[in-house]
């Protein structure tokens, strides 16, 4: 676990500075398909590799299709993947490989990722040392506890036999259990390497969402009280930029949520990211065959019941698939330490879509509200456009006497005039008196069907 990163042809130089190893990897690129991965090891230590894709998958033994979710010219969604040997994490810009004792990050250059790298360091850095400070508190009680092994194997009795196999399964069992009381005694337990770089991804990308789903929030409630104020085209113009920065940032909170959500509800996926209790098996298992092969036993009886389990054991391995030995090695995982570790950032991202679907439900009524004003002007303005109509109608009426009036012919009105304008004036009056009857009589009637506001 606290092991270094092997040395390779294609290395560079081990470095601390996160600028200087961006400075690094902002050379020239080799043709094909290598690219520039930023390796952090245990100790929180940086150095940049130069590799193709064929190198990182039998590095970390990944599929192909794991690789191609992390390329950044693909536009692949948010996801965290378990697998045998690394975990695949795409977290917004994040993207890295995690395995048991280093991190692989491939867009190290991106200045957004700076500040995530820097935090990384140091957590690992504190991981080492608290490894370190476990192993030591560790071997201080064995020390405490080699004469109650002493004790316990006298009581047994010289009566049975037991093989050096045996007594070596024996021990193992009691390390555990003082393992186990060790930690309940001290109350703390360190996490693996992966959980706690997995937990910084975590941690740096529902941050981020968080803090950009409060800046559009604290730009969106001015923004969308102005525009009920005052409907202009600078004012639509802000809120529509508002609505298509919250709809991008709903759909990234909810796959986030969606996939830890996913994690959380599936513990097979959760149980293949205990990288480092995988690896510690598979180093228990090839040190127990190997031992097996080399002791010597007085028991017959014994000795040949072994064989014969060693035989099935192997004859298993030859016929059943890696997959199904592999599932076997994980599902009696407890998986309640990543359980515990991943029901937080689910609360917090959970809490970050429920404040963009809180403004997104602010900007629907906004525009319910708006929509509703402008079906409100719409109608003052048909009711502007009746009034107007039904006027022109009836002065239209009132031209159309004139010019009946005006015509050269002759009337029995004009036989006789008397001196003076006195007809003219009576005409006159009487024809705009009808058309005020006339205008008043329409609106009262388009009042009364309900054309017309009251």
């Amino acid at each position: 676990m606290g092991g270094s990163i092997p040395a390779h042809k294609s290395e560079l130089a081990l470095t601390q500075s996160p600028q200087q190893v961006r400075a690094t990897a902002s050379g020239p690129k080799k043709k094909g398909t290598v690219r520039a991965w930023l390796v952090l090891n245990t100790t929180g230590q940086a150095q940049v590799l130069e590799a193709g894709k064929s190198e990182i998958m039998s590095r970390t033994g990944l599929p192909g299709r794991d690789l191609r979710s992390l390329d950044p010219v693909l536009s692949y969604p948010s996801s965290i993947l378990g697998r045998e040997r690394a975990i695949v994490i795409n977290l917004e810009n994040i993207k890295a490989i995690v395995t048991h004792n280093e991190v692989l990050l491939l867009n190290s250059r991106d200045p957004s990722v700076t500040p995530f790298i820097e935090e990384l360091q140091k957590r690992l850095h504190f991981h080492y040392y608290s490894c370190h400070a476990q192993e030591a508190d560790d071997e201080v009680s064995n020390k405490n506890n080699v004469h109650e092994l002493e004790d316990l194997k006298s009581r047994i009795g010289s009566s049975q036999r037991f093989s050096k196999r045996f007594s070596k399964f024996m021990d193992q069992d009691e390390s555990i259990k003082m393992e186990d009381e060790v930690e309940s005694k001290d109350g703390s337990e360190v996490l693996p390497f992966e959980f706690v770089a997995l937990e910084a991804c975590l941690e740096a990308t529902c941050s981020r969402l968080d803090s950009e789903a409060r800046t559009l929030e604290k730009e969106a409630h001015p923004a969308l009280d102005k525009l009920t104020s005052s409907i202009s085209t600078l004012n639509l113009e802000r809120v529509r930029q508002i609505k298509s920065r919250l709809v991008a940032i709903t759909g990234r909170v909810q796959k986030v949520r969606d996939e830890l959500e996913h994690l959380l509800n599936d513990d097979g996926d959760m149980a293949e990211m205990y990288l480092t209790e995988k690896f510690q098996q598979s180093l228990e298992n090839s040190s127990t065959s190997s031992i097996n092969e080399r002791d010597d036993t007085d028991d017959e009886e014994f000795q040949s019941a072994i064989d014969d389990r060693v035989a099935a054991e192997i004859s298993s391995e030859v016929s059943e698939s890696a997959n199904d030995t592999h599932s076997a090695m994980v599902k009696n995982f407890d998986v309640k330490e990543l359980e515990m570790l991943l029901e937080p950032y689910f609360v917090q991202i959970d809490g970050t879509l429920n404040t963009v679907s809180t403004l997104r439900e602010y900007v629907d009524d906004t525009e319910d509200y708006l929509n509703i004003m402008l079906d409100d002007k719409q109608n003052h303005l048909l009711q502007m456009g009746v009034l107007l109509s039904t006027a022109t109608v009836v002065v239209n009426s009132f031209i159309v006497v004139a010019g009946i009036l005006g015509m050269n012919i002759r009337f029995n009105l004009f036989n006789d005039v008397p001196p003076g304008n006195t007809r003219f004036l009576w005409t006159c009056g009487g024809g705009t008196f009808s058309c005020i009857v006339l205008y008043i009589f329409a609106i009262a009637w388009y009042k009364q069907k309900r054309l017309l506001e009251r």
